[in-house]
């Protein structure tokens, strides 16, 4: 263990841990926010019922992050956590209302009711998605730091950058939602899907660009890592392959039904939710080279926020047993619940 980069392990392990969160709870979110969209009953009924199997261990993900950091970088931990706690909070109370409006949907015997709990499962997963959107912009602008504690205001993080990533990550879930439905379903619900994911691509690429235009200008590293030699060779490989991905995200939402192959046309039509997810991989991949090795944009290296060796490797060791457990059960649910979902099953049926 002494020989080991620790940090830079840990470092790589929380990154993982918070993309997963991203992917994984991103869609299921995305169909939350996509709910004002779809018809009212069997579109609606359908599209929960492609996430009712794996939404809630997708948040697995989420404490694995939050906690890890504070066990391994709990310096970063106690300045970060300050400069953030609105957005986390509302952020965390919108996914609990979420779930909240999730279950009772379904038991809810009156149209009226099941409306309000359908606008609140639409609500819960807006915000949720805006406020994660809000601390990432807030983290990325810069957190005023003096000394080894946190010494900004309360309303720091609220500011026009913040809330440009904020509607971004909202517009770039919806697309992981509507891409993920015309994976799991068909008919009209799949063509309403497609329809969304269209607008929803040209709309999050939209924010994507906006976001890396402005980056540079926040931080003097930024510019150096995507405009200077020899980081610059490497750093634009990230815009062309979002080109090569927009292309085939495109052709592939456009691609006609293929009649009596059920095999092909799924995986054909798994093809834009894989090219969604590769964008965000290469959106934070583009997130990583800006910051790099920074855990506290402008204050802190991750080398600097760590905690004690013994601490690290102490907590690397339940890692190890933990997290492929998490990755192994996390397979098999996806595995055992393959397939398109119809009207009328599900796994609340």
């Amino acid at each position: 263990m002494e020989q080991l980069d620790l940090p830079l392990i840990w470092a790589l392990l929380l990154a993982t841990a918070v993309f997963l969160y991203i992917a994984m709870d991103g869609f299921d979110l995305g169909v939350g926010i996509l709910f004002p969209r779809l018809a009212r009953g069997e579109q609606r009924d359908t599209a929960v019922n492609s996430i009712a199997p794996v939404w809630d261990g997708n948040e697995t993900w989420l404490i694995l992050g939050g906690g890890g950091l504070l066990a391994v970088f709990p310096l970063a931990y106690a300045i970060v956590m300050p400069a953030l706690y609105m957005p986390l909070i509302v952020m965390l109370l919108a996914l609990i209302f979420r779930g909240v409006a999730f279950e009772m949907r379904f038991r809810q015997e009156t149209e009226t009711g099941k409306r309000a709990w359908d606008n609140g499962f639409w609500l819960g997963s807006t915000v949720a998605a805006f406020c994660q959107g809000v601390v990432l912009g807030a983290f990325v602008q810069g957190i005023a730091v003096e000394g080894r504690g946190y010494a900004g205001g309360w309303w720091d993080w609220l500011t026009p950058f913040s809330v440009l990533t904020g509607v971004a990550l909202v517009a770039g879930y919806g697309l992981l939602g509507a891409t993920w439905l015309v994976w799991k379903t068909e008919g009209a619900l799949q063509e309403v899907a497609r329809r969304q994911a269209r607008w929803l691509t040209l709309v999050t690429l939209g924010f994507m660009a906006a976001v890396s235009l402005i980056m540079p200008f926040l931080e003097p590293t930024f510019a150096q890592r995507w405009f200077r030699a020899p980081a610059l060779f490497i750093a634009w490989i990230v815009p062309v392959l979002v080109v090569v991905l927009t292309v085939i995200l495109f052709r592939a939402l456009a691609a006609p039904p293929i009649p009596g192959k059920r095999t092909s046309l799924l995986w054909r039509d798994a093809i834009p939710f894989g090219c969604t997810l590769g964008l965000f991989l290469l959106g934070y991949a583009g997130l990583g080279i800006s910051l790099w090795p920074m855990i506290v944009p402008g204050a802190l290296t991750i080398w600097q926020a760590a905690a004690p060796p013994a601490t690290q490797a102490f907590l690397l060791v339940g890692a190890a047993v933990l997290v492929p457990v998490i990755l192994v059960y996390t397979g098999f649910v996806y595995w055992l619940f393959r397939g398109k979902v119809r009207p009328g099953e599900g796994y609340h049926h």
